[in-house]
């Protein structure tokens, strides 16, 4: 029979002195922290509320963890006097959010909690027993359980009188109160609720309430499930703002960029558009596009861009691909709607549009827009569509085996599509046949390139020819400006700008493999009186550094094609020649490079920004949007992305995937040991430095100190060579020069089996000091740096590839003067005399010698003192390399930057020697090749702690 019941009230506390008071408090705190019974609680004496705030006080100090509280629904009930029925006890929270509607105005700040707007979420805490015989009893929660003493026994009472008496479980109740303390509920006073009218405060009871209005969120996520799972009865008022709700559907709306607003939806302003892309040759309202991403509930559709922003805000997996795609599709994610609602959204959707969209979900400038407005697409994005659609038939087939609905509708998308079909059949162009004026046969896969090529230009569409060094970009552009003339398409010339270096390289290679064009080249004091002919040759030939001088005359011609070899050269977009680029007239454009990305991102947009302005971007929200998040934040996913975007212009094949036909390469680290007093200078020389170093970061931050850290860096490398390299040093008589002495044992053993080899140096001076020592040993050598005079470098190379009586067996070149564009496939054996910080630069350089026309072996032997600055460059060089494999190749790119910490361990102290059999001591290094001698084994990769 239900019954109603009541808390006595408790008596006032009596006068006491203050140290009486003090110990009562003390009695309390121990006998709350101990669980102590009903019985020992009623024999001491009340509290006033500001010992009661004491003695909570000293709860929180010592309270145990919510972790150690038993489940409130195993709490058996306490035991019964004679006469007494016991109750079973159940605590109950009541969640309700309040607003006008309900007759409160708002809540007014108190103490920690802050004010609130037309909405309050409140909660009630309630204690409820339920007898055998079917007697219920309720109380609320106190605010503070310090200042009452709990009657151990209640009597429940009907309108008749007294029914029964029930035995109420104390311990029980204590422990629900620390329950109700550890989630962070806070008592709310009566006072600070604003009510339209008064009498509606009398009926709403002792209420609490949370620190701020959207902590509610992760209390209905997190806390309350824990709670349903210790026992506690949670009511749900109808209203209850943060209660997660499931989508009904994905509703995505695709729709030209006409400044007019996208849907109902959407509001705000859509600002500067992005400029329309005329090369594609599409109509003005194909040029942008604006994406709306929302989710229906209950026939209501919200906003899902915010919402995805927030998500990976706060949790990093949803950036990183490989973890993203750990997350199960079935998983249920909360996703947070204005206002603190939670949204319950399945993984496999999310996954789709995040890896589709990322980088336009955390665009910076998106801050500036008001929630619903849409996101922008260029015409170039077309292909982000057919992947999010694939993404959510997948995620739909997913929820359908696993019994779940996963509806989702894509609209206005047909555009789109079409533009993204047109776009992948970038990458399978149709075949076509060499011209007939090529004189030689081009490969299978060169070929293709040449295909790719023509299919660029008939779409209008710049691109770049990133073949690996020594594939034959040169002969796939020549035969790509030949067929442009024998189609009557070549109806002005082509202009190619290279690397001085390269100028005698391509007059020759055009006058081997088709003669039949025209070739005018710029250069010599005496070029301008060249420029009244340009109109009458195919293919006209200029030089980065006459570029800028000469752009004004350039800029009065129009091009047919405009071609950038080593296009890597115009990296810095702020250069004098890469803006000379910008003011020349033609409508196709193309970049040759082996090496599109050497050291950081900026440089594969400075390409693109050429080729096709505005497609990432410009450099601001390039770096925002890409490079800051793929280099120094490790987000691989949007590593991925961006792969995906720029992948379709760019063609890059790889030596062993193509050109099967090459020799194989032997690589091998050669590691000297410092000795003596070489060893002691570089100690002095990095002990200077490092000092160095830490005084100009004490003045400056780690970007301003670039100069001071650069040349301590550089003096270190220049220990390693020779120690004769480092300006200002004392050398003493007797010092020594590990490398110069084993490379004068390499080389005699070298030549004596008729090798013929190519020494690289970053230093003009090393290699100097490398002549010396060749003329010492009588050996006959050539030298390629950049002081060779531009005329005489094509001398140098064709004596050297000529291996007749007029050549030589040794070639010393600088990396800068010959590390790229050049055929010397005469030599099969490659010296690296010091390691330079990009990978890509060494390979530049050895693919001089192994690229096509190669039928020797090729050898690669870099010598790297062992503990020193230079074996840790090694470790540098491997994040360069997968930087450009996440992009260029297939593989996410993980973080790259050139950090303190690296810096820290390039200025470590000289590691002492490593017993490895590869480590050459300078004195001991006599002997160490030729025929039947210790030969280097094939290089193994360096292992580092």
């Amino acid at each position: 029979m239900p019954a109603a019941g009541h808390d006595p009230a408790p008596p006032a506390p009596p006068d006491q002195p203050r140290s009486n008071r003090a110990a009562l408090v003390a009695a309390w705190a121990q006998a709350l922290r101990q669980r102590a019974d009903a019985a020992t609680l009623q024999a001491l004496a009340p509290l006033t509320d500001a010992e009661a705030a004491r003695v909570m006080a000293l709860l929180r100090d010592g309270a145990a963890p919510a972790s150690s509280v038993a489940p409130i629904a195993s709490s058996a009930p306490a035991p019964a006097a004679s006469g007494v029925v016991a109750g079973q006890f159940r605590p109950r929270l009541t969640l309700m959010t309040l607003g006008r509607g309900d007759g409160l105005l708002g809540m007014a700040p108190q103490g920690k909690l802050g004010p609130r707007g037309d909405s309050v979420t409140l909660a009630q805490i309630d204690w409820t027993y339920r007898t055998d015989t079917g007697a219920q009893w309720e109380t609320a929660a106190p605010t503070s359980v310090l200042n009452a003493r709990p009657a151990p026994v209640q009597d429940l009472y009907d309108t008749g009188g007294p029914v029964l008496r029930m035995q109420r479980n104390l311990a029980a109740e204590a422990d629900a109160m620390d329950r109700v303390w550890d989630l962070g509920l806070t008592p709310v006073d009566p006072k600070s609720l604003q009510w339209r009218h008064r009498a509606a405060a009398a009926t709403l009871g002792p209420v609490w309430t949370l620190v701020q209005e959207a902590h509610f969120g992760d209390f209905w996520a997190d806390m309350v499930p824990q709670l349903r799972a210790e026992g506690w009865s949670v009511v749900v008022h109808p209203g209850f703002a943060h209660e997660s709700v499931p989508v009904s559907r994905w509703k995505l709306v695709i729709a030209p960029d006409t400044g007019e607003l996208l849907a109902k939806e959407v509001d705000g302003p859509l600002g500067t558009r992005q400029r329309p892309v005329q090369k594609l040759h599409l109509p003005e309202r194909e040029g942008a596009w604006l994406l709306s991403l929302g989710i229906e509930i209950d026939g209501v559709v919200l906003d899902l861009a915010p919402m995805l922003a927030d998500l990976l805000r706060r949790d990093v997996r949803w950036l990183n691909a490989r973890q993203m795609a750990a997350i199960d599709d079935i998983a249920i994610i909360s996703l947070r709607a204005p206002g603190g609602r939670r949204i319950d959204a399945p993984a496999g959707p999310l996954k789709a549009i995040v890896g589709a969209m990322v980088d336009l979900l955390t665009d910076p400038t998106r801050k500036q827009l008001k929630d619903g407005d849409p996101l922008r697409l260029g015409a170039w994005e077309a292909r982000r569509i057919e992947a999010l659609r694939a993404g959510l038939v997948q995620a739909h087939r997913v929820g359908t085996v696993n019994g779940w609905s996963n509806d989702w509708q894509l609209q206005g998308d047909a555009g789109l599509a079409q533009l993204a079909q047109r776009l992948r059949r970038i990458g399978t162009p149709q075949p076509v046949a060499a011209p007939q004026g090529l004189q030689v046969q081009l490969r299978p896969y060169q070929l293709d390139g040449l295909a790719w090529l023509q299919y660029l230009r008939a779409q209008g569409l710049g691109g770049i020819l990133a073949d690996d060094m020594g594939l034959g970009k040169t002969a796939q552009a020549l035969a790509h400006v030949l067929a442009e003339k024998e189609a009557g398409r070549l109806t002005r010339p082509a202009l190619v700008v290279l690397p001085t270096s390269l100028l005698f390289n391509w007059q020759a290679e055009a006058a081997r493999m088709a003669p039949g064009l025209r070739v005018l080249a710029l250069h010599g004091a005496s070029r301008g009186q060249r420029y009244l002919q340009i109109a009458d040759h195919d293919l006209v030939l200029t030089t980065y550094p006459l570029l800028w001088r000469d752009v004004d005359a350039l800029a009065a011609e129009p091009f047919h094609l405009l071609i950038l070899d080593e296009a890597q050269m115009v990296k810095n977009a702020g250069s004098r020649s890469a803006r000379a680029l910008r003011k020349l007239q033609a409508p196709h454009l193309l970049c040759l490079t082996g090496t599109p990305l050497e050291n950081h991102l900026g440089e594969l947009w400075a390409q693109f920004d050429f080729l096709m302005p505005g497609f990432l971007g410009d450099m601001r929200s390039f770096n925002a949007r890409w490079r800051k998040p793929i280099e120094e934040n490790g987000e691989t996913l949007r590593a991925q992305l961006l792969a995906q975007r720029v992948r379709p212009f760019i063609l890059r094949r790889r030596k062993q995937d193509v050109a099967t036909e090459l020799p194989p390469r032997t690589e091998t680290i050669l590691r000297v040991q410092l000795q003596g007093k070489q060893r002691e200078l570089y100690e002095a020389v990095r002990t200077t430095a490092d000092k160095q170093v830490r005084r100009a970061l004490e003045r400056q931050s780690f970007d301003g100190a670039q100069i001071t850290i650069l040349d301590a860096l550089l003096k270190l490398r220049q220990v390693c060579c020779d120690p004769r390299l480092v300006k200002g040093a004392k050398i003493h008589p007797g010092t020594e020069r590990a490398k110069l002495e084993l490379l004068a044992d390499m080389l005699p053993a070298l030549v004596e089996e008729g090798r013929r080899v190519l020494v690289f140096s970053q230093f003009t001076e090393m290699l100097m000091l490398a002549a010396e020592q060749l003329d010492a040993l009588a050996l006959p050598y050539l030298t390629l740096t950049g002081q060779t005079p531009p005329g005489q470098r094509g001398a140098v190379v064709k004596r050297f590839q000529a291996q007749d009586a007029t050549s030589a067996p040794v070639l010393l070149v600088s990396l800068k003067a010959g590390g790229t564009g050049l055929n010397l496939t005469a030599a099969d054996t490659v010296i690296h005399l010091d390691p330079w910080w990009n990978p890509a630069v060494e390979e530049q350089a050895t693919a001089r010698a192994h690229r096509i026309g190669q039928d020797q072996p090729v050898f690669v032997y870099k010598l790297v003192v062992e503990g020193s600055i230079e074996e840790r460059m090694l470790e540098l060089q491997a994040r360069k390399a997968a930087l450009a494999s996440g992009v260029l190749g297939h593989d996410a790119a993980g973080a790259l930057k050139f950090s303190e910490a690296d810096l820290q361990a390039l200025l470590a102290p000289l590691a002492e020697p490593a017993d490895n059999p590869l480590a050459i001591p300078g004195e001991d290094a006599k002997r160490w090749g030729g025929t039947g001698q210790r030969r280097p084994r094939p290089m193994q990769p360096p292992e580092y702690e």
